[in-house]
């Protein structure tokens, strides 16, 4: 078995190159419409293309991972990923870079799950808690490289070079993860291939009719035939999941208080956080006026908050449970994103935009650690694949959903008036993940004591 540490740096490296890709793309969304065309729609699906497949995926990949071995999977999707990034510098065409952040997506969902589950295989208790929490800091590097170098290269030289920064992370992992034995293969292993297309063919119907019902119409038949279909086709990977021998996605799993109440928790804040970098990262561009470098920038007092107090607060989970931690969290969030309606024609970053990042960040720091010890500490180590796979599939759907949604919820343009309803939807979602957290967490520790 290698080190403890040498596994924490291998899940924390294989997860950054995941949240390093997510921070670039929407301080490059302005540069990409302006280069390739194609208006929100494009934006729409260059960020949904890939969670699409993501969030599909890494339920297969969460099976995987338990029956196969994390490093296994980790190097596919490592290897799937660089591949990827590289084919996305070079799309000539918006068809072609959103077919390429769909491969992304598939490769990159092979990656979340097995870095979270080698943690909670390693790491039990207050470690594990702990272990969390700095795989939280570390990843939340992300959110600085990403923005603040992926909007230095879009202003100085192209978007597409944003998008190969990182191979370097890429490339230490795989040096990293070599020579990492995973356990017997179970000879009975298998995996759910029609119901991953299930999954996939109805989350990418549901995801097309949202995205492009502003621009052609809730009267247009495509709308309404994909909307239907995928509902039907995403109601069948449901009911699949109930009778298939090794479901992708186990629904006894939800018998768990605290893993079906932490990932309805999670539903709201992932699709809140999801609309709020979005409609930021363009905004601040597009209708603030800011450089891609300092739209990168503007969120750096989260990113700060982030690294310092994710690994404290995940230690302080681990010691006196997490249930407060979830609740307040979101409920600060809110208050943060509210702040953002000051945000006016006359703009003024240090007065309208600061104090929500920092009050939205603080919230940020108490809330994610805690929420994901408590969802994956619910389940045996020996399902922490497919339960991280779970928790992370739902999270990206959430936000894959949010974003199809924006054309709604902004009224087809984010201009100041659109921005302000985004804002105020974010916050109306982070306070519902709030009360959910408070009424449905339960701390065990506390609980016997």
């Amino acid at each position: 078995m290698a080190h403890p540490t040498r596994i924490l740096w291998i899940a924390i490296l294989a997860s950054f190159v995941s949240f390093l890709d997510g921070t670039v793309v929407n301080v490059a969304l302005p540069a990409i419409d302006r280069e390739l065309g194609g208006g929100l729609a494009t934006q729409q699906w260059v960020v949904d293309g890939y969670l699409i497949t993501l969030g599909a995926l890494m339920l297969v990949a969460g099976s995987v991972s338990d029956a196969f071995g994390r490093a296994l999977v980790l190097r596919i999707g490592l290897v799937g990923f660089g591949i990827a990034s590289l084919a996305i510098a070079a799309a000539p065409d918006p068809l072609f870079l959103v077919i390429a952040r769909l491969v992304q997506g598939a490769a990159g969902a092979f990656l979340v799950p097995s870095s979270l589950a080698l943690i909670t295989s390693t790491f039990s208790g207050a470690a594990q808690a702990k272990a969390i929490g700095t795989w939280t800091s570390f990843t939340t590097g992300a959110m600085v490289v990403g923005p603040v170098v992926g909007g230095a290269l879009v202003d100085l030289a192209s978007w597409r070079l944003a998008f190969l920064i990182n191979v370097i992370p890429i490339g230490v992992t795989l040096w990293l993860v070599r020579g990492i034995r995973d356990p017997e293969r179970h000879p009975d292993a298998r995996i759910d291939v029609l119901g991953a297309a299930l999954c996939a063919l109805g989350l990418g119907g549901l995801v097309f009719a949202l995205i492009e019902q502003p621009r052609l119409g809730w009267g247009h038949p495509a709308i309404g035939t994909t909307l239907v279909g995928g509902a039907v086709l995403f109601a069948l990977f449901l009911l699949r999941q109930r009778t298939a021998r090794a479901p992708i996605l186990p629904l006894e799993l939800f018998r768990v208080r605290n893993f079906w109440t932490g990932n309805v928790a999670t539903t709201f804040v992932y699709a809140a956080l999801a609309l709020n970098g979005f409609v930021v990262a363009i905004y601040l561009q597009e209708g603030a006026g800011l450089s891609a470098t300092l739209a990168g920038l503007a969120s750096l007092p989260i990113t700060i908050l982030m690294i310092l107090l994710s690994s404290r607060v995940g230690a302080l989970a681990g010691r006196w449970g997490a249930r407060a931690f979830m609740a307040v969290g979101p409920l600060l969030m809110a208050g943060g994103s509210l702040l953002l309606l000051t945000v006016a024609p006359d703009f003024d970053y240090w007065w309208q935009v600061l104090p929500s990042m920092v009050v939205f960040g603080l919230g940020l720091s108490i809330t994610v650690a805690p929420l994901t010890s408590t969802i994956l500490g619910a389940i045996g180590p020996e399902r922490s694949g497919i339960a991280s796979a779970v928790n992370n599939a739902i999270s990206r759907v959430a936000g894959l959903i949010a974003v199809a949604m924006i054309g709604t919820i902004v009224g087809g343009t984010l201009d100041l008036e659109g921005f302000h309803r985004a804002c105020l939807v974010v916050s109306a979602l982070l306070a519902a993940g709030g009360v959910v957290s408070w009424l449905g967490i339960r701390d065990p520790a506390r609980e016997a004591a």
